[in-house]
């Protein structure tokens, strides 16, 4: 007796939905306060060969997450003052807005930004990447210097002399932790990227949970509407996408630093407002410029794409890209659905107690990532992190964690 062979779903739905549970992955990640896109790839490429997933399906998923983490990491940000490394240049300024009762503009800011800088990004990667193709063995060869030139403009770019050498403490001081923490021996939960989890959640989480501790907390929200112009919002979110060019095809560069390269391009007519779109904007193009550079260049410019090279993904551009579009159609429907909520349900929470427990979730989430070495780690970085807040200088210095040993190396 025959039976007849089991149906194979086609190519297509399967890679739809690998995408669309990355997306999934992308929302929880974003949304918890310091937990990264990183530590979701991270684990699955660990967990790839007991999952017998199909390479490309489990890369579309890998970079689903970390595009909808991009446009979801915001409301962290905004609802609690938790911004990972990438968001950690929109965090003051969208906290002035949430003060003011603007955190569903802030939001919806957030997400235009996002949105319209993947819609830049898409087709200017194009191009950018024929250029990188000249310029990128001289790139590679003088890539210590490019990124000290990159570290001296962020020190440079403060606006007195005062902050300029407090830029250059804070940059130093990360440089020297990451020099001693990401080469440190761990077991953790993830081997690659173990470190990742305290040294942000320490650097850019805890100064402001501290700080925040003593706060009023979130406060009602007023109505969505826009207070940039159609112009205003996409000259800000192309400045975020140029920076995103900027800093898309070298390693150890976040968002951040791109957003703070692209701020004198903006139009400084309201500047708060800007910052966010603009910094939302690098974050989202910076992970698109990233995939071209891993498909052009088989270069890892992010964890994701560290972790994605890890469980052996071909670098197939039209699929991964097409799981690029569809996680920021559904981040930018889910930063104003999920951030207006996350908005409401913590004004209503006691904000001290709230406040401590997300501490609290921040050191487990290093003893799980990193063990006890990774609780040191949280707690010297935290100090560190504190450095350009009492000093007056931006807190994208800290990215010296990253930037610093490869400037050195």
């Amino acid at each position: 007796m025959f039976s007849l062979p089991a149906a194979v779903p086609p190519a297509g739905t399967v890679l739809l939905a690998y995408t669309l549970a990355g997306c999934a992955l992308g929302c929880c990640s974003g949304l918890v306060p310091g937990l990264h896109a990183n530590n979701f790839a991270f684990l699955l490429a660990a967990a790839a060969p007991g999952l017998d997933a199909p390479p490309l399906p489990l890369g579309c998923a890998m970079v689903a997450a970390g595009v909808v983490h991009t446009f979801l990491d915001v409301v962290p940000s905004l609802a609690l003052g938790v911004p990972d490394a990438a968001m950690a240049a929109a965090a003051l300024p969208g906290h002035t807005l949430v003060a003011e009762g603007r955190g569903r503009e802030a939001m919806r800011l957030s997400a235009v930004g996002s949105g319209l800088a993947l819609a830049i990004a898409l087709p200017a990667a194009v191009v950018v990447t024929a250029g990188m193709r000249v310029a990128y063995p001289h790139l590679r060869e003088w890539l210590p210097v490019v990124l000290g030139g990159v570290a001296l403009s962020l020190v440079l770019t403060e606006s007195t002399h005062r902050r300029r050498v407090a830029g250059a403490v804070s940059f130093a001081l990360a440089t020297a932790l990451g020099l001693v923490a990401l080469d440190a021996p761990t077991d953790p939960l993830v081997s690659a990227g173990g470190m990742l989890a305290p040294l942000f959640a320490g650097l850019f989480g805890v100064p402001v949970l501290v700080d925040a501790l003593g706060g009023a907390g979130v406060p009602p929200q007023g109505d969505a509407r826009l207070g940039l112009s159609g112009r205003d919002l996409t000259g800000a979110a192309a400045a975020g996408a140029g920076g995103g060019a900027a800093v898309g095809y070298l390693p150890g560069v976040s968002a951040g630093v791109a957003a703070v390269l692209a701020l004198p391009a903006t139009a400084g007519r309201d500047p708060a407002r800007e910052y966010v779109v603009a910094t939302s904007g690098a974050n989202t193009a910076t992970a698109v410029f990233a995939l071209f550079a891993y498909w052009s260049f088989d270069a890892t410019r992010s964890g994701v794409l560290v972790a994605v090279d890890d469980a052996g993904v071909p670098a197939a551009l039209p699929p991964l890209l097409s799981a690029v579009v569809i996680a920021g159609a559904v981040g930018a429907v889910a930063v104003v659905l999920l951030g207006d909520a996350a908005l409401r349900v913590v004004g209503r929470l006691p904000h001290a107690p709230l406040v401590a427990t997300v501490l609290a979730g921040l050191a487990l989430l290093s003893v799980a990532f990193a063990g006890a070495l990774g609780l040191a780690v949280f707690l010297v970085a935290a100090v560190v992190g504190f450095v350009p807040v009492r000093l007056g200088c931006r807190r994208v210095h800290l990215m010296g964690v990253l930037l610093g040993p490869l400037v050195i190396a």
